[in-house]
């Protein structure tokens, strides 16, 4: 009968045979530790509904019961990487942490799922933020995640890089508290919907990597400077260079000066990405090319025009645009005047 009962538990997906698991199972702290090593990747196999109710920070969704669970989680996460699993009760966690070790992943269960997590004490967030998910040229993932207005989130290779993280903007804020802290921090310039010391502070560690302009290095007492032509090797498969961000039209000169602020091109892994901080359609656009993914503000006075906007995206010809900072401007016209760019409006408002 417990020979029956251990097979049974492996057409369930418990099991990889009659007796031998494939996955490891550990409790609250164990599970704590391990989704703070670099590297690891926290999958919540809930329905979104139950997401949506409160989910460890961090965490990535896909439904353990949609059809094409294994195929989703192949698309978005390498096998090379390890899993933290979880789920309500451990039950369906279980399950999802069998069928991708069968695939190759090595997965660890959280014990009691997110039900023994708060029992536990431990913090669970509601916020959740638009994600999109790319491909780098070896096939890593790199996601972006549309926090407010600036701040954008990456993830690449186990890395948590912030652009601008800002905690608080009107009556918008961001939970920085249920965010990993930061491998590497760009700040652009030290206007307060970019450069917000408190963040930065709760974000970083002694291994964070600060990268500001002349400015906020002076504000902040510390932090790595770039100014406009500097180029830095941060890894072997990323770099990033400073370039001019600044106004051209008269009137607003004083609020973005020549030579003062930054904005930054990455290279992650064949993937270059634009984020131009706080700029108009700046001669110097001329000489950025072979942009995938870029980032352009759309606000006067401080930034572009949406014709200026449209102007510049001509110009640098990304693959991909997402209009941010852009506050109350309306940019319904814009991706209709791109044909050949994939415009994406997420809440950067």
């Amino acid at each position: 009968m417990k020979k029956f009962i251990t097979c049974l538990l492996s057409a369930l997906g418990l099991t990889t045979g009659c007796g031998q698991q494939n996955f490891e199972n550990v409790d609250v702290k164990a599970f704590s530790e391990l989704i703070e090593e670099p590297g690891v990747v926290l999958l919540d196999v809930r329905t979104p509904d139950e997401f949506a109710e409160g989910h460890l920070a961090g965490a990535l969704n896909i439904d353990q019961n949609e059809s094409n669970f294994v195929e989703m989680v192949k698309a978005a996460i390498p096998t090379d990487k390890k899993i933290a699993v979880y789920c309500r009760s451990g039950r369906r966690s279980a399950n999802a942490a069998g069928k991708l070790a069968a695939e190759g992943y090595k997965c660890v269960n959280l014990k009691g799922g997110i039900i023994a997590w708060k029992e536990a004490s431990m913090p669970v967030t509601t916020q959740t933020y638009e994600v999109d998910v790319f491909k780098t040229k070896s096939g890593k993932t790199l996601k972006f995640h549309a926090l407010m207005h600036a701040s954008i989130r990456l993830e690449y290779d186990g890395k948590e890089i912030e652009i601008d993280p800002v905690g608080k903007l009107r009556d918008r804020t961001v939970d920085f508290t249920q965010m990993p802290k930061a491998d590497i921090i760009f700040v652009t310039h030290e206007h307060g919907d970019h450069y917000d010391e408190a963040t930065l502070k709760l974000l970083s560690s002694e291994n964070t990597k600060l990268i500001m302009n002349p400015r906020c290095a002076e504000m902040f007492g510390a932090g790595q400077v770039m100014v406009n032509g500097d180029k830095l090797t941060l890894a072997e498969d990323f770099t990033v260079e400073a370039v001019p961000a600044y106004n051209t039209t008269e009137g607003h000169l004083q609020f973005h000066p020549k030579g003062r602020d930054n904005g930054y091109i990455l290279t992650i892994d064949g993937i270059r990405i634009y984020v131009a901080g706080d700029t108009e359609d700046i001669p110097e656009m001329e000489s950025i090319d072979d942009i995938d993914i870029a980032f352009l503000p759309c606000n006067q006075p401080y930034t572009m025009t949406p014709d200026q906007l449209i102007n510049a995206a001509k110009v640098i010809k990304p693959k991909v645009l997402f209009p941010y900072h852009y506050g109350q401007t309306d940019l319904s016209g814009v991706a209709a005047q791109l044909e050949g760019i994939d415009v994406r409006i997420r809440h950067y408002e």
